[in-house]
């Protein structure tokens, strides 16, 4: 996941300055998603690039006489900001219009697109990547966690999404249109949480910190994306540890194709619940709920 086979040669310190504004920044998320106040956003996002300029101006004698530069973390924050700018402008609540369709389509694709074209053109240091196959060939634990994903899918989230209601945050789906757009919508965007919260904060977050911590960071943006999302009530409890096997699953395997596949056979489960919870009757033999 570095940017270059050099950035592996960077001792990633416990604890740095740097880790202020990298806070700030992922802050901005749940001021976004979960407060609904944008201005506090802005002005956290903004501190947190302020923040990282006060901190590389800092260091920056000591960064010019080592080996290895490490990344700019001011560079890095500014792709994240971007991200975070880009899908804050548009209201996430799940619709299956096809205005809904474009508009998500288009601020969710340019919060991935607009960083990585940044990195790659203009700061010209590929910090973004999106590793399909990366470490080699799935292993039998990996093809057992996949099975196991499946089945704590289909222990949990009928309970979590019918009892606390929060199923009610899609719109109803009771006609073959409408359960097909689900179905496409809850794939794609399962898709782009791990291009986004995974190949790009969590990617250009490790360039700097410890696993935990880069791990930890992507996990609030990841979260609170997914609280707008309507995964809401005691809904955290399921997403954070979530967002952190994800992050986990990442750093082991290196292969964007694993963790699309662990999610996607997740959100597959999601939308069936959501079908069964809308339609009484149609799926009651498949769920214990």
């Amino acid at each position: 996941m570095p940017a270059h086979p050099a950035a592996a040669a960077l001792v990633r310190p416990t604890w740095s300055w740097g880790l202020a504004p990298a806070l700030l920044a992922c802050f901005a998320a749940p001021a976004f998603f979960v407060l609904h106040v944008p201005w506090l956003g802005w002005v956290l996002l903004a501190a947190a690039l302020a923040g990282a300029w006060a901190v590389e101006r800092r260091t920056g004698e000591t960064d010019a006489a080592a080996s290895v530069r490490p990344p700019s973390l001011v560079r890095d924050l500014s792709l994240i900001t971007v991200g975070l700018l880009i899908v804050s402008a548009i209201p996430l609540a799940a619709e299956l219009d096809n205005p809904a369709f474009l508009r998500f389509g288009a601020a969710l694709g340019g919060a991935v697109l607009v960083p990585y074209v940044v990195s790659r053109y203009a700061y010209r240091d590929r910090a973004i990547r999106f590793p399909w196959r990366g470490g080699g060939r799935w292993t039998r634990f990996q093809w057992s966690w996949l099975v196991g994903v499946l089945l704590l899918g289909w222990l949990i989230l009928p309970f979590y999404f019918i009892t606390s209601g929060v199923y009610l945050n899609w719109p109803v789906v009771d006609t073959p249109d409408l359960i097909a757009r689900l179905f496409v919508g809850v794939g794609a965007v399962g898709i782009w949480d791990e291009l986004f919260f995974i190949c790009t904060v969590f990617a250009l977050l490790f360039r700097h910190f410890p696993f935990w911590q880069a791990n930890t960071l992507q996990a609030v943006v990841f979260v609170s994306f997914l609280w707008e999302l309507g995964y809401r009530a005691w809904g955290p409890l399921l997403t954070i540890p979530f967002a952190l096997l994800q992050g986990f699953i990442f750093m082991k395997t290196r292969s964007l194709a694993y963790v699309v596949t662990v999610h996607l056979l997740f959100d597959a489960i999601v939308f069936l619940v959501l079908v069964h919870a809308h339609n009484p009757g149609m799926l009651d033999w498949l769920f214990l709920v």
